[in-house]
């Protein structure tokens, strides 16, 4: 069981804490909320302590015995703030002690994640933007805020991320503390990166398709690694129903077909450029404008044709020799079959430069939270590797840097 510190900064969003309390318990993590005073006109002291089944203060003098204002950083596993406002952020990079979370941030010995929300005019101005260099300078993990609707009828970015992000990114912390590392140091800053996601649906008339069970989790945990290393992402999603990751945009597409033009067209200006979609190998010659209904009791023969190849496209139409082309291989291999030689024999056929490896089947990867994955290069083999899709993402941007590196 991880040891979390929820840091809870005075923002309207303060009130999205609460359900980011609940899911961090619900992973079985003991979380003590620490709310500045000003948290508290939000959401009241009661709330915290029933929920999170623990004591709660906001000053250094209660039980002082127990010295709280050093023993909680101490022993943290993870120190969250979410909501981190531009006045928390400005107290923590100038190292102020004045409360218990600044005192809990400056005796932290673990990974610390700020999720700032404020608006956008706070955000984006100079002091706000210096602090938070500083903060990631010494370590500090910045997470950037979602765009959307803020108080009153303001939008724009500033607004805090779902409960769901958060948490995802605290699992993902605790289970590979380097994750912060490299939250920090912001490792794919200036750097576009382009991700499919998702499984293509190819119609037989208006109402069925042929499909397959691709969720789009790898995908989404892609461009939530990616972004949350300092890239400019775009997602292109192949019929995926969830929220897009803070700060990503997402374009919607159905067919294989659908998914060969919008990647063609993103991968031309790109760095990084992953093909996790699903795309179906075989679409009908002919789609009926109508519902195909029933005759007798006969069945239904179907015309098929293959589909755009598009991640060999992509690679055909490659003309920056820096960027970094990742392919997936979703295998079933039988029985005597070498995992490892399929893979081997589709990154040749395809050619582009890193080729993500995995067994798939009942149960297997498709919509699950965990996968294991081998990373096939021209050169060798890097797994295989085992852990939460979210994790696993960082496992593919490491191998994806050094390859551009190498360039």
């Amino acid at each position: 069981m991880s040891r979390i510190v929820l840091g809870v900064a005075g923002g309207i969003a303060a009130y999205k804490a609460c359900e980011l309390l609940r899911r961090l318990l619900a992973e079985g993590h003991e979380v003590r909320v620490v709310p500045t005073e000003s948290a508290l006109t939000f959401v009241g002291e009661a709330t915290w302590a029933a929920l999170s089944g623990q004591p709660v203060h906001t000053g250094v003098w209660a039980d002082a015995h127990e010295v709280p204002h050093v023993r909680l950083g101490q022993q943290a596993d993870l120190v969250l703030v979410a909501p981190a406002t531009a006045d928390l952020i400005a107290r923590a990079a100038t190292g102020r002690a004045d409360d218990l979370l600044t005192n809990v941030l400056l005796t932290a010995h673990c990974p610390v994640v700020l999720a700032p929300a404020m608006h956008t005019e706070m955000w984006r101005h100079a002091a706000t933007r210096a602090n938070v260099a500083i903060l990631r300078q010494r370590g500090v993990m910045v997470v950037d805020p979602d765009s959307g609707r803020l108080t009153g009828p303001d939008s724009g970015p500033g607004r805090l991320p779902e409960p769901a992000e958060l948490a995802a990114i605290a699992s993902t912390v605790l289970a590979e503390p380097e994750v912060a590392v490299r939250g920090a140091a912001q490792d794919l800053a200036g750097l576009s990166v382009v991700v499919s996601a998702g499984g293509t649906r190819e119609h037989l008339d208006p109402v069925r398709f042929l499909g397959n069970s691709s969720s789009g989790l790898t995908g989404w945990a892609l461009a939530r690694a990616a972004r949350l290393r300092g890239a400019e992402v775009r997602l292109v999603a192949a019929n995926v129903d969830r929220p897009a990751p803070a700060g990503v945009p997402v374009q919607a597409v159905t067919s294989t077909a659908d998914l060969a033009v919008a990647m063609t067209e993103a991968a031309a200006t790109a760095d990084l450029v992953v093909m996790a979609a699903a795309p179906a190998d075989f679409t009908p010659a002919a789609a009926s404008d109508t519902k195909i209904k029933k005759s007798g009791s006969g069945g239904l023969e179907l015309d098929l044709v293959q589909t755009t190849d598009v991640l060999a496209a992509l690679v055909a139409a490659r003309t920056d020799p820096r960027q970094v082309l990742v392919g997936f291989a979703a295998e079933t291999p039988a029985a005597g079959v070498d995992l490892l030689e399929l893979g081997r024999a589709k990154l040749a056929r395809k050619g582009c430069d890193l080729l993500v490896l995995n067994a798939v089947g009942h149960g297997l990867v498709f919509g699950q939270p965990t996968s294991e994955i081998t990373v096939l290069s021209a050169v060798g083999a890097e797994g295989p590797v085992a852990g939460t899709k979210d994790r696993l993402a960082h496992v593919i941007w490491d191998a994806t840097l050094r390859a551009r590196s190498a360039r």
